[in-house]
């Protein structure tokens, strides 16, 4: 690997991680929060949709900016704010100021997909560019592991509390902020860091400047005109409404409904995390082999079977833990078919928008699943809840093979026109 696409994907890769760490600070103390702050579980719920909402209103924003601005802004930009959202979190006095520093982790996570995916997409050749995605997909799901086992580990220390973890992750996410956008800055070539844009400069120099209004216009009719693309975004929406309400209420889950001890309960999140870090990489290579399509409708499949399991109650407690961690990790096993097909239905100065809408399906899904499933688990108890996450895990499995159905029958499968150049 060349040493610049080395630096690119170890710089995106440790971007995924810090801006996942920020997506998951609340599911680990989500109890001791709605103790602290004397809410419900579906207040804290409403709290975790509000940073998803307005992490999906920020997407094509940013898509914007990495595809026609600066990519490097965008991910220096994304990151800061995200950073100085948790360091609100941890001194937040009130519910209220809880929910400021949620909108503001909203307001810096929204940029890193379409910051990073540009960037993977310029920096790799095409034969390797599901490996790079598979990377960044394996240390995202570190940083989705990292917060439970830190977040358990610093407040068990007598003289410490979850502010203090919640410091310490944002606090290290502004100095790799600084970092990254150094290193980007001064080691990676421009023709990487910037914009694909030098055809599409060239036809508005001889159309003259736009209004914001034929650029907003130009946008919508770019996406509404990639039905795959959009396609791809309501898979998205639906599989992650099923992701986050696992892994938003798996914790509560196992301690309330099946006994188990806060510290097992949390292993098991942290695990589960872990475990689709490796299974991102089996899926990559999975989807060079197979295809996506498989590889997408077998992963939901399997998450559907293990959220039916721990619906049923009928497992043992450490049997439902195990369960958990893989209900909370084979979907994984879709993310670099999702990907691979996602790059290879974009045009090399689109690639940025595309993710963002395919990001904006899925923090539709994230700003949906907590509170609908934490009313949900407050009315109905945990077994319906839990039973309707497996069957939205179901309507994924159909939804994708409509998709991948369609898709080839276009004639437009992995290795469809627009994947541009190396």
């Amino acid at each position: 690997m060349p040493r610049g696409t080395a630096l690119v994907v170890g710089l995106v890769s440790g971007s995924h991680v810090v801006n996942h760490m920020y997506l998951v600070l609340l599911p680990p103390v989500l109890p001791t929060l709605a103790r602290e702050f004397e809410v419900s579980l579906a207040a804290l719920g409403v709290a975790m949709g509000a940073q998803a909402f307005v992490n999906t209103a920020c997407q094509l924003p940013y898509g914007y900016l990495a595809d026609e601005r600066d990519r490097t802004l965008t991910l220096g930009l994304c990151l800061t704010l995200g950073s100085i959202g948790a360091l609100i979190l941890a001194l937040a006095p009130t519910f209220e100021w809880l929910l400021v520093g949620q909108v503001v982790v909203g307001l810096g996570v929204a940029g890193h997909h379409p910051a990073h995916f540009p960037l993977l997409a310029d920096a790799t050749a095409e034969r390797n560019r599901a490996r790079a995605f598979s990377v960044h997909g394996f240390a995202g799901n570190l940083g989705f592991a990292a917060p439970p086992v830190l977040i358990t580990a610093i407040a068990a220390h007598p003289a410490l509390t979850w502010r203090h973890a919640f410091g310490l992750i944002g606090g290290v996410g502004l100095l790799y902020a600084a970092v990254a956008v150094a290193a980007l800055l001064r080691g990676v070539d421009p023709s990487i860091r910037r914009p694909n844009v030098d055809a599409s400069a060239s036809a508005s120099a001889e159309e003259g400047p736009r209004s914001v209004g034929d650029r907003i216009r130009a946008g919508i009719n770019s996406i509404a005109s990639a039905p795959g693309i959009l396609g791809l975004g309501l898979f998205a929406l639906v599989a992650s409404t099923v992701m986050w309400g696992v892994t938003s209420f798996v914790v509560v889950l196992l301690t309330e409904g099946y006994g188990l001890d806060s510290g097992t309960a949390n292993l098991a999140l942290s695990s589960a995390f872990v475990v689709g870090a490796g299974l991102i990489l089996v899926g990559g290579d999975l989807a060079d082999r197979v295809g996506p399509g498989p590889v997408l409708v077998g992963s939901y499949l399997l998450v559907a079977a293990f959220v039916f399991a721990l619906a049923s109650f009928a497992v043992p407690p450490l049997a439902a833990a195990v369960c958990a961690v893989f209900a909370g990790s084979v979907g994984s096993l879709s993310l670099p078919a999702r990907d691979k097909l996602a790059d290879a239905l974009s045009a090399r100065d689109d690639v940025g928008k595309n993710f963002a809408v395919i990001t904006v399906g899925i923090m539709i899904g994230n700003a949906v699943a907590p509170p609908v499933f934490g009313a949900l688990i407050e009315s109905s108890g945990l077994r319906p809840a839990f039973a309707v996450i497996a069957t939205v895990a179901l309507l994924a499995v159909a939804l994708v093979g409509t998709i991948v159905r369609r898709v080839d029958g276009a004639g437009t499968g992995a290795k469809g026109a627009g994947t541009g150049g190396d």
